[in-house]
């Protein structure tokens, strides 16, 4: 019984390393736009292949980004009704492309990146799920946007909410210092700008 299920298992391993090299012929010739495409954070080949076989190399066909992720199906839910605000849920679409975008989104939050950082700050608060639909969606619009423009992808870093927000940062952590009984007055480093 095991060497049948063996059997089996070998003659799967062999169709898919034959689809994958098909796949990999088929992409030869936008193999400059896959490059580029790999160095944003946490796409891996597989996942680039998904996202060009479900939305295309053209991005003309949507007017925005916002389009092609409600295409998708990873955008935001807004359903509102006498305002008030019902279920955020996100809506059905491309169920191939949107699950590759969470896997990457899932991936990239292990990672010391700007898209890490923001799945770990958004996993804080709403949860892990849903911040990894937010992270898929903000993959998704990179890369719209990188084969809308041919642009490459410029990784903002790890701190870049903090350098953001520095300002919010001292003011609340000036506030958690006065609550424990300490007081604060604040003075600015000679070498510091």
């Amino acid at each position: 019984m095991l060497q049948e299920i063996l059997t089996i298992v070998a003659a799967l391993d062999l169709s898919i390393k034959h689809l994958d090299l098909e796949i990999a012929e088929r992409l030869r010739p936008f193999e400059d736009q896959i490059r580029r495409i790999d160095e944003v954070t946490g796409l891996a080949r597989r996942a680039i292949e998904i996202v060009l076989a479900e939305l295309g190399w053209d991005m003309g066909q949507f007017p925005d980004a916002a389009h092609a992720a409600s295409w998708v199906g990873i955008c935001p839910g807004n359903h509102e009704s006498g305002g008030k605000r019902l279920s955020g849920k996100i809506r059905k679409g491309n169920r191939w492309l949107k699950a590759a975008l969470v896997q990457a989104a899932h991936a990239t939050g292990r990672t010391n990146s700007y898209l890490g950082e923001q799945y770990r700050r958004l996993s804080k608060r709403r949860g892990s799920k849903r911040a990894a639909v937010a992270v898929g969606h903000s993959l998704l619009v990179i890369v719209y946007h990188m084969l809308k423009t041919g642009e490459p992808y410029q990784e903002k870093g790890a701190s870049y909410f903090d350098e953001r927000d520095q300002q919010q940062i001292q003011r609340r952590l000036v506030a958690r210092l006065e609550r424990m009984g300490y007081q604060v007055t604040l003075q600015p480093q000679a070498g510091a700008a």
